[in-house]
């Protein structure tokens, strides 16, 4: 069985990326599986197609709002489930290109790599489109006489083969691919994922792969959900991202306003940087390309945060200690970052850093805070005296106003890096 051969120490520096999600969905405006949702016929789908004309996708504004928001990676759908292709594909015409002679992939890559940005494609491994996909319980066409009709699974594993081959050999290198996704009925052997991802390793050996062909991959990917521990299979360790939505659609969903607020998308990169993780975080462009005025107000807040505060997250990793209670830890060698979720009244108790701290700040902007060690007697509350801390304890004195940012990070230097 494959196993995972690519470095993954770019991946684990970078710890934020935009997903993007768009296509014929985008137009409806009514989530990216409305097609499946509403049992669409592929003529009634067709006529998004029609009117297909991304005319304000802009790549480089993109890839602008990305890097300002912090972010270091970006990955786009060159495909999704009902099949339609944002980039020239050779063994279709039902594609961008053909539409509206564009290659958006082709714009995204370029785009993203003038801003210094690590580039991924998303490939869906369903395909509502093609005739030889078999129609299963996702499929539009489930309750209608074509479910009985002949199909051919290994006519589309050699188009599913042959497309992802045009991705790897007509953009250049690519960092990371991000296959969607294996279900029952539908796995390993359908998708031919041995051959499929021994392929894409001799093409492209240094590439990225996730793992939901149904072998191993390179990083695993939570969905819609947050890890609040590292993430391990078999009682070890693995390289994770969790991918997100803004407002639990991944394509443009005109209606739903259950938008995560910027403070909540902040402790969720956090949490899962203090995890050992990535956070990817998604956007759903319009139908005609354009991020929505709440998506762009989202990446400028988070990038507000993320300005004051990179080094917090950027390669960093798990603090190895036990964070106090509201708060989320990373590190960075002998930098430790102390995230407070809720702002304490004038003191911060840090079991077991007595002796271990040369110097500390506020991160926004770089405010010394005063710090003491307690003798470690045990007394009583005794009016105004606070009782004692265990030995060990270093003792924070903060300001009484919370710092006016999403979330207040407190900088520790240490003297040892253990």
């Amino acid at each position: 069985m494959p196993v995972p051969t690519a470095s993954t120490g770019w991946f684990e520096t970078a710890r934020f990326g935009l997903f993007v999600h768009f296509g014929l969905y985008s137009l409806a405006a009514r989530h990216e599986w409305v097609r499946s949702r509403e049992a669409m016929s592929q003529e009634a789908y067709d006529r998004y197609l029609e009117r297909f004309d991304p005319d304000l996708f802009d790549a480089r504004e993109l890839a602008r709002a990305a890097k300002a928001a912090g972010m270091r990676y970006a990955v786009l759908t060159a495909k999704h489930h009902d099949g339609f292709c944002l980039y020239d594909s050779a063994l279709t015409s039902y594609t961008s290109q053909r539409a509206v002679g564009r290659d958006l992939v082709r714009e995204f890559m370029e785009a993203m790599r003038a801003e210094g940005l690590r580039v991924g494609l998303y490939y869906s491994l369903l395909d509502w489109h093609h005739p030889d996909f078999t129609v299963d319980a996702h499929h539009p066409l489930r309750d209608t006489p074509a479910a009985r009709e002949p199909r051919d699974m290994a006519r589309y594993r050699a188009y599913l083969h042959g497309q992802v081959r045009e991705l790897l050999t007509g953009y250049g290198p690519l960092d990371l691919l991000f296959f969607d996704f294996t279900y029952p009925g539908k796995g390993p052997r359908e998708w031919g994922a041995a051959e499929l991802l021994a392929m894409v390793r001799a093409l492209q050996p240094d590439i990225l792969v996730n793992d939901r062909l149904g072998v191993p991959g390179d990083y695993v990917t939570p969905e819609q959900y947050q890890p609040d521990r590292p993430v391990e299979r078999d009682g070890a360790p693995v390289t994770w991202e969790a991918c997100h939505t803004l407002n639990g659609s991944w394509g443009y969903d005109r209606d739903n306003h259950e938008y995560k607020d910027p403070a909540l998308l902040v402790r969720m990169l956090v949490e899962s940087v203090a995890c050992g993780g990535n956070l990817l975080l998604n956007v759903g462009p319009t139908g005609r390309g354009a991020l929505d005025p709440r998506a762009r107000q989202t990446l400028r807040a988070v990038g507000e945060w993320m300005s004051l505060h990179e080094r917090s997250v950027r390669g960093a990793g798990p603090s190895g200690l036990v964070a106090p209670a509201n708060t989320l830890c990373t590190r960075v060698g002998r930098r430790l970052y102390v995230h407070l979720l809720a702002w304490p009244l004038h003191h911060l108790h840090l079991p077991g850093l007595a002796g271990r701290v040369r110097y500390a700040q506020l991160l926004h902007d770089g405010s010394e805070i005063r710090y003491h060690e307690l003798d470690g007697a045990e007394h009583e509350h005794v009016n105004m005296a606070p009782p004692g801390q265990p030995a060990g304890t270093l003792t924070l004195t903060l300001p009484i106003t919370r710092p006016d940012v999403l979330l207040p990070v407190i900088e520790l230097e240490l003297t040892d890096d253990e």
